[in-house]
């Protein structure tokens, strides 16, 4: 038998990596783990500099999806996934910028959601029962999954965003694809999606008649493959050493928690700086040890926009709930948006850069850490660019007083007709839409 999966609230049996994914949540409405972090070898961790990063990435996944997925499929799953590029862009002798905003969406999201399309794809091949996903997203999210699940057979899904709190050109990656995509416009805020998503989850009713899962980070397949792309960072920086820090925007938490696993997977980081908007619960946790969630304030960082992160729940079980253990791999600060806007300015003029606010939210937390760290100040540090400055436009051309170059795959969806289901927000109004599409 695999790797198992167990429950963050250890009141259910352990499951397969199949039940892990397609069900999404345990029944104690904890979230999966791994029941077993393997670790990668001394001699992997020399070599992998040498490997494309599919292969890096093949290397990795062996690890915690064989003997389940054969390796031909499996080989298939990242190929497909991870075509396009990875790059680290050096900012000066020691800041790099790892840009993750390469896939067909522009965003992170887009190398959790094509492994995780991939993957379940194969799971419900031999399946006459459609699979039934449901997200909630505050941005980048529901356009990779959109785009990774588009015209996948067997598979329907419907995305929650919040109404009216992110951005236009994100709004038209979610609602203008159509087919087996359905957006579904709620009045509330990102916590609110994530609350009727966790709701339906819940629904034995509802679970009856639809064979549910989900595609935030809340799925370990999703959260999985992106400790990936911290392997491939620590290989292209050619000053690999145990004193590597990573700086990462944080909103749902599922971005740092997919780093601290790569640690636990033997990768020598020093230090992981949690860089969070006005919501900052995950640094008022770590500044105090007391975790208070909050309804969330909006922000010019909308995807960070998290009142009560889900994946802090696997940060916690990982560290046993010991505070002090979490303080020695994790220090967190969060930012204003004026603070935001100022460093997105400054890294412009002084180094040519464009930030988006994200990855400047990265930013500011690398540079408040090395001034409360002087000794650190000349170690490599990687800082996290989780999104395309053209998905931000309006604020970006505002700060900068530049003219943005759209890429291609943005101007694809500028034209493309809206069409959303607006739902209210509450679980009543959610659960008979779904229970209407049967």
């Amino acid at each position: 038998m695999g790797l198992l999966f167990y429950s963050t609230n250890h009141k259910t049996k352990p499951v397969t990596l199949e039940e892990a994914v397609l069900t999404g949540l345990p029944a104690d409405k904890g979230l999966f783990m791994p029941a077993h972090i393997p670790r990668v070898s001394a001699t992997f961790l020399q070599e992998m500099s040498c490997s494309s990063f599919p292969e890096l990435a093949l290397e990795l996944a062996r690890l915690i999806f064989q003997p389940e997925i054969p390796e031909r499929e499996l080989r298939s799953i990242i190929e497909t996934a991870f075509n396009f590029a990875v790059p680290l862009v050096q900012l000066d002798e020691t800041t790099f910028i790892l840009e993750l905003f390469h896939g067909p969406t522009l965003a992170f999201k887009d190398f959790g959601a094509r492994f995780m399309a991939g993957l379940m794809s194969y799971l419900v091949r031999k399946s006459d029962h459609m699979l039934t996903i449901l997200v909630a997203t505050s941005g980048d999210t529901g356009s990779a999954v959109a785009n990774g699940f588009l015209d996948m057979p067997g598979i329907q899904v419907y995305i929650l965003y919040p109404q009216g709190k992110i951005t236009d050109m994100q709004e038209k990656q979610i609602t203008t694809l159509g087919n087996n995509i359905t957006a579904l416009e709620i009045a509330g805020d990102f916590d609110d999606c994530q609350r009727l998503t966790k709701q339906a989850f819940l629904d034995n009713r509802l679970r009856q008649k639809l064979r549910l899962t989900s595609a935030n980070s809340i799925n370990i397949s999703r959260l999985i493959p992106q400790s990936f792309y911290y392997f491939w960072a620590y290989a292209q920086q050619k000053s690999s050493c145990d004193d590597l820090l990573f700086s990462v925007p944080c909103g749902n938490y599922g971005n740092l928690t997919a780093g601290l696993l790569a640690r636990r997977m033997g990768l020598p980081v020093s230090r992981f700086i949690a860089a969070a908007n006005s919501n900052a619960i995950g640094p008022h946790y770590l500044e105090t040890g007391k975790y208070e969630p909050k309804k969330a304030i909006r922000t010019i960082s909308n995807a960070m926009d998290v009142g009560d992160p889900s994946n802090f729940a696997r940060i916690l079980d990982l560290y046993d709930h010991d505070i002090d253990l979490i303080r020695q791999d994790l220090v967190g600060y969060s930012f204003t948006d004026e603070q935001t806007k100022s460093i997105m300015k400054d890294v412009y003029l002084r180094l040519k850069y464009i930030l988006e606010p994200h990855g400047a939210t990265g930013f500011l937390g690398l540079l408040e850490f090395q001034k409360q760290n002087p000794a650190l100040q000349n170690k490599p540090a990687i800082v996290l660019e989780t999104a395309h400055h053209a998905k931000f436009c309006a604020v970006v051309k505002q700060v900068l007083n530049i003219a943005i170059e759209v890429p291609i795959q943005l101007q694809n969806t500028i034209d493309r007709k809206k069409n959303s289901v607006v739902l209210a927000n509450n679980y009543v109004e959610l659960h008979e839409f779904l229970d209407s599409t049967t």
